[in-house]
């Protein structure tokens, strides 16, 4: 892998969960360092749905209180 790609993974913790999470981007990041753009796009695309996922679960636990609570008055 070149030192700069090294380095841009290193600088950003994120991007190297996401590669520690899903190995394959290792192979691909050494045989052509020029893919790093599409690493980039899926590690962010991958944040933005678990972003969207851990809101969408706690409206969802919101909404099961509210429930409760109303059925118990």
């Amino acid at each position: 892998m070149s030192l700069d790609v090294q380095f841009k993974i290193k600088e950003n913790e994120s991007y190297l969960n996401y590669l520690r999470s899903h190995s394959h981007w290792y192979k691909i990041l050494n045989r052509n360092p020029n893919e790093f753009k599409n690493f980039e796009k899926e590690v962010k695309s991958a944040q933005r749905l678990y972003r969207v996922s851990k809101i969408e679960n706690t409206l969802e636990t919101f909404e099961m209180l509210e429930k409760l609570l109303v059925g118990l008055k």
